[in-house]
């Protein structure tokens, strides 16, 4: 995903209501200092990990008191070791404090997110595949998410129901058949890429006779999955799908498909361990 006026807006939009969840009427705990002191800090990571999170910080302290200083040692899609510095601050003491939780939860978990597509990306970087994400976000941070899956090396599947057809099993059984929903779908909307799951090669077949943008293979063996590249031939784009782990994901990815969907990328994503200090 490319940083955008429209992320930008997400990202307005998220922040202000992750402020005003946690501040409510206020914070009681910061009005213990006095309301003209002045503070610096230091943010350090505690663990190795690829950073993630910068714009999402700054807005949050931008929203809080726009007179804060926010100084950044490091920028989206750095790999850092633990202990390292990423940014200082500067400002009202109170503000700086209200706006902590708030700012390392959305760098924690979105460098966590980052860390872990870095993680998969590498044990395939011997091929051309490409490793993708999946709708299995967390509710109301799906762009967010999905920026850090790129700032992790891995790329996005659609963004949301609007964007590109997916169709599953049920949409298949509902529709009378593979053919079938693939034709509405050319109906509804010619221009949208259309994207059909498939359970075995027989199905494959079906869908590459209705001239599939995408196919995915849902829980393919090895065996079928390089028995689907040879069948396909450059004829649509392979998606592999199911029982990915990263001690599956090099003997997949080696099969020849296009694709791989992981939605371990996003859902399981462990945030990073941060700290914040005054100096």
């Amino acid at each position: 995903m490319q940083f955008s006026d429209a992320l930008q807006r997400d990202i307005t939009e998220t922040v202000r209501f992750a402020l005003a969840e946690d501040i409510g009427s206020g914070d009681i705990t910061a009005q213990l200092i006095p309301a003209d002191h002045t503070a610096n800090a230091r943010i350090i990571t505690r663990e190795n990990a690829v950073i993630c999170g910068v714009n999402w910080v700054n807005e949050v302290f931008q929203q809080i008191d726009n007179s804060i200083t926010v100084t950044w040692h490091i920028a989206d899609g750095d790999y850092v070791t633990a202990n390292s510095v990423l940014f200082e601050l500067s400002g009202p003491a109170r503000a700086l404090l209200t706006g902590e939780r708030t700012a390392l939860n959305f760098l924690q978990l979105l460098s966590g997110t980052a860390t872990i597509c870095k993680h998969y990306s590498d044990l395939v970087a011997h091929t051309d595949v490409r490793l993708l994400d999946t709708r299995k976000t967390i509710p109301g941070l799906r762009t967010a998410q999905k920026y850090a899956v790129t700032c992790g090396g891995c790329h996005n599947h659609r963004i949301g129901l609007y964007d590109a057809f997916l169709i599953k099993e049920n949409h298949i059984a509902a529709c009378g058949g593979i053919a079938a929903a693939i034709l509405a779908a050319r109906d509804i909307a010619p221009l949208k890429p259309v994207e059909v799951e498939v359970e075995n090669l027989t199905e494959l077949d079906i869908a590459l006779e209705g001239n599939a943008d995408i196919i995915m293979l849902d829980n393919f063996s090895l065996e079928d999955m390089r028995e689907g590249v040879t069948r396909t031939a450059g004829r649509a784009k392979l998606e592999a799908s199911g029982n990915v782990s990263t001690q599956t994901l090099a003997a997949i990815a080696e099969t020849g498909v296009d694709f791989i969907s992981i939605g371990a990328l996003t859902k399981h994503a462990q945030a990073i361990d941060l700290s914040m200090r005054f100096v």
